[in-house]
């Protein structure tokens, strides 16, 4: 690993100093002072971050050990492996702010799901890997095995039968540069993804049964357990993508802890950061201040706090190539 700033940490140094370019700085610094000290970090992926290809930056971070867990939505979890295998068959549409709802229809009709600007192929991404991780799903179901949603992708991922349709250069995969290291992963609301909808299916059809999965609730006892084991000393940070279920989720592991198991010693978070373009408004979790946290005991009041209200397709790459030296 380089000791040395590459341009562009030199140029965010140089220029980055004001506003919401002050508050990404001042968030790479207390990240990396976390990572000096000791501390461990959680990153939380919300929205479409797979798809706007952040493994780009995201698995470097994972090579370096930059990061000691991940939580994200059961979309991000696919959408990675999706742009891994079916890249060149994607069609992004720049003009998509002046798409008609017929010009919209014509994309199904064509087999295409748009993110944004983004369209996925359903025939290469989804039904490509449904097939592969179909058959892990029955082998599991007919032994009477059980997996998490992620340990499932970890295996197709590291048998190489995707291998042969790579489309990128591996190394930018985050969820191979995860399998690797099998780092810890939590997916909550995982049913609320196409491969959980497609799960669904089957066992509506009474081709799998629901408990080969498991569930959201044992993800939440795993992470008890996991952060039990993890947060001495310097403890964990939390840094949050977008808003939703993969950053609520895993924050409340420490006030549950506290509050309904009664551990009275457990930590607090020790760093916390979210890059958000949500607005705070009533209600809002996405744009809740982070001093809000505080009152549910997910945050002390000594907690480096750091909010970056902008767009993480911009920021996040570049706090990660703070932290890559880039």
């Amino acid at each position: 690993m380089s000791t040395t700033r590459g341009p562009i940490s030199q140029f965010m140094e140089e220029h980055y100093l004001h506003f919401n370019a002050a508050a990404l700085m001042d968030a790479a610094k207390g990240y990396e002072r976390h990572l000096d000290e000791g501390g461990k970090m959680m990153i939380t992926l919300a929205g479409a971050m797979s798809t706007a290809e952040l493994g780009k930056s995201l698995a470097e971070m994972i090579r370096q050990d930059k990061v000691a867990i991940i939580s994200c939505t059961g979309a991000n979890l696919e959408e990675d492996i999706m742009n891994l295998v079916a890249h060149s068959h994607y069609k992004r549409v720049p003009h998509y702010r002046d798409l008609s709802p017929q010009d919209e229809w014509d994309l199904l009709e064509n087999h295409y799901n748009r993110v944004t600007d983004t369209c996925i192929p359903e025939e290469e991404a989804f039904r490509r890997l449904q097939k592969h991780i179909h058959k892990l799903w029955k082998e599991a179901d007919d032994n009477g095995e059980r997996y998490f949603p992620h340990e499932y992708m970890y295996k197709m991922l590291l048998s190489g039968v995707l291998e042969q349709y790579y489309e990128i250069d591996p190394k930018n995969s985050w969820m191979l540069a995860a399998a690797e290291k099998n780092l810890p992963i939590v997916v909550p609301g995982w049913e609320d993804s196409t491969m959980g909808n497609i799960f669904a299916s089957y066992v509506i059809k009474n081709e799998i049964k629901a408990s080969t999965m498991k569930s959201g609730i044992e993800y939440m006892a795993w992470l008890a357990q996991w952060y039990i084991e993890n947060c001495s000393g310097k403890g964990v940070g939390f840094f949050q993508i977008g808003g939703g279920i993969a950053g609520d989720f895993p924050i409340c592991v420490v006030p549950m802890l506290y509050q309904d198991m009664e551990m009275h010693d457990i930590p607090f978070w020790s760093y916390f950061c979210q890059i958000s373009d949500s607005t705070t408004s009533y209600g809002s979790y996405s744009g809740a201040v982070p001093n809000e946290k505080i009152t549910w005991g997910k945050l002390g009041i000594e907690t480096p706090k750091f909010i970056v209200e902008s767009d993480a397709t911009i920021v996040a790459p570049l706090l990660f190539g703070w932290l890559l030296r880039w």
